[in-house]
């Protein structure tokens, strides 16, 4: 992925705007207040301890920055987990299907993520359900006056 990513950055001519790294989303190499924005897809179904990445978002951010968040979210039941699965991988192969499976088992419930932003202080932020099998967390960025 960081290799198909830099072709496109030097592409689009954006090597001076654009760094991508392969780094510890819990423990970032970069100072406070380091960031306008920050967006993330997919990774925190992967984490063990969200938490730990939600305070890293908190004390990188600029406190007028924005935010985008999207993962999936947990199913409620084995039925509408079994009802996903088919919608969303039924031309895929069993193993495509099992990842797919894990990954919305592994996934958090809107109200954990609630929870998560809450308790290490990000304010001002639009949680919400933003498909059948995914939330979002965003906050517009607020330039500094």
């Amino acid at each position: 992925m960081l290799f198909i990513g830099n072709q496109n950055v030097e592409q689009a001519g954006l090597e001076q705007q654009i760094k991508l790294e392969q780094i510890d989303s819990k423990q970032l190499p970069y100072p406070d207040a380091t960031f306008d924005m920050v967006i993330s897809n997919s990774i925190v179904h992967h984490l063990t301890n969200p938490l730990l990445f939600f305070q890293e978002i908190q004390r990188l951010l600029k406190p007028q920055g924005g935010i985008f968040l999207r993962d999936l979210t947990r199913p409620s039941s084995e039925t509408e987990l079994n009802s996903l699965v088919e919608q969303y991988a039924r031309d895929c192969n069993e193993h495509q299907k099992k990842l797919f499976r894990d990954s919305l088992n592994a996934a958090y419930t809107l109200d954990e993520i609630i929870n998560f932003i809450e308790s290490v202080g990000l304010e001002n932020m639009r949680i919400y359900q933003s498909s059948d099998r995914h939330w979002t967390a965003e906050r517009s960025y607020r330039p500094p006056k």
